[in-house]
């Protein structure tokens, strides 16, 4: 591809990354099944050690199959530099561990993933980092709780389970105000309905396992480093803007630029903390991606006819579909998810919790499990399984009330997708 043409988002997804082994000629990206690495003497060991030279020394840090994926998730997401990491939680481990000092404070909106929600208030804490909460819906909330402590702000591009469509642009302005990056995970949209780069994100998290790798066959996570922070400026980032004495005093945001903070979250906390990527499943997400855009044009396509048709159904009390005309999210979906709302989103049933519950006992197409972003069409009941350990507040926040089934439409025909809804609410 010449310099003066960019490449597409389809031809990334395939492409990025990528290239023919030199050893054998091999198209398709090799799984690098390895611990370790050949130094070619004893200063290309120690060039190596200093970060001195790119290269690699152990897969705990790096791996050429995971290096394909982290080039072509900063492609794609539109990012300076990317780190794959062994699950979602395990990335926004390494984000925050890079970020946080004990004492600090970041603020993280309510409408989160039930998992997120549960880390940011507890397992955080024993590090002594503190979580203050916001509302999405209000980005002025995210103001009012700004502090001198406060090293970041955290949100999801489309909330889960609530389907809540954040406007990126109004709290990335609150972000900048306050002199802290803003963080998006952007697992349900992924990159190709939203790249929240483009709208003011300094860094992205993925959960892989969910539509990127879109096969439910693997786990893993990543984050990706926009470029756009300067770490230097305030001094809040002692890991990034003050010499490290593990490196002999180099400081990471003065050596590596605009993609200090992947460096820094790879050398430092993946090396010290280890949550790394298995070169099986970095290879399983590689393949995954190239035919994401594909998918996530079906997904929406399938799940705005199953949320059009549930919003008609006499025992169907509510749909919150970003995708429908009626939801108070519609325009910001249009805004920042033109190409669609996605496969996710949640409705309520007329009989409450008990209806809930027996409507994914009675479903049969329709897998009941605790994940998303499946080819197979997926349910759940959050209340009384992934946000089973939150307060009955916490879950009205996140968006899991007690009548509240969780959806993620798969790629079957729609009209089959359909008949097994229409069967399971006739048991009601």
């Amino acid at each position: 591809m010449s310099e003066e043409r960019q490449p597409g988002f389809d031809t990334l997804a395939i492409h990025a990354g990528a290239r023919p082994d030199p050893a054998t000629g091999a198209r398709v990206t090799p799984i690098y099944q390895t611990t370790s690495y050949v130094f070619d003497d004893t200063e290309h060991a120690a060039a190596l050690f200093n970060l001195e030279t790119f290269g690699n020394i152990y897969s705990r840090i790096m791996n050429p199959t995971a290096a394909v994926l982290e080039e072509r998730l900063a492609a794609l997401e539109g990012g300076t530099a990317a780190l794959a990491t062994a699950s979602g939680h395990g990335a926004q481990n390494l984000v925050f561990h890079t970020l946080m000092e004990p004492g600090a404070e970041f603020i993280a909106a309510r409408q989160l993933y039930g998992g997120s929600i549960n880390q940011f208030a507890y397992s955080f804490a024993k590090c002594g980092w503190t979580v203050k909460w916001a509302d999405t819906e209000d980005p002025e909330s995210f103001r009012a709780q700004v502090t001198d402590k406060t090293r970041a702000i955290f949100i999801e591009s489309i909330a889960n389970p609530g389907g809540v469509v954040s406007d990126i642009e109004a709290i990335s302005k609150v972000a900048k105000e306050a002199g802290v990056p803003l963080i998006v995970d952007n697992t349900l949209a992924t990159p190709y309905l939203v790249r929240p780069a483009e709208h003011g994100a300094d860094i992205i998290v993925h959960s892989l396992t969910k539509f990127l790798g879109g096969h439910g066959n693997s786990v893993g996570g990543a984050l990706i480093d926009c470029g756009t922070f300067d770490w230097m400026a305030s001094g809040r980032y002692p890991t990034l803007s003050e010499p490290s004495e593990s490196y002999h005093g180099i400081t990471m945001a003065e050596t590596f630029g605009n993609f200090a903070f992947a460096i820094a979250a790879r050398v430092l906390a993946l090396r010290d903390l280890g949550p790394a990527i298995a070169p099986m499943n970095a290879f399983l997400f590689i393949t995954g991606i190239e035919t994401l855009p594909l998918r996530m044009q079906r997904h929406c396509e399938n799940a705005l006819a199953v949320a059009q048709w549930l919003e008609a159904h006499d025992k169907v009390a509510w749909v919150n579909y970003a995708g429908l005309p009626s939801s108070r999210f519609h325009d910001l979906a249009q805004k920042y998810c033109p190409k669609g709302a996605g496969a996710v989103f949640t409705f309520g049933l007329e009989g409450g919790y008990e209806a809930g519950v027996k409507l994914v006992e009675s479903v049969e197409l329709f897998s009941h499990l605790a994940n998303i972003g499946d080819t197979r069409s997926l349910i759940i009941h959050p209340a009384s399984t992934t946000h089973r350990q939150l307060s009955d507040e916490q879950r009205a926040a996140a968006g899991a009330r007690e009548d509240v089934v969780r959806l993620s439409v798969g790629l079957e025909d729609k009209d089959d997708i359909i008949a097994d809804l229409d069967q399971a609410l006739a048991s009601l």
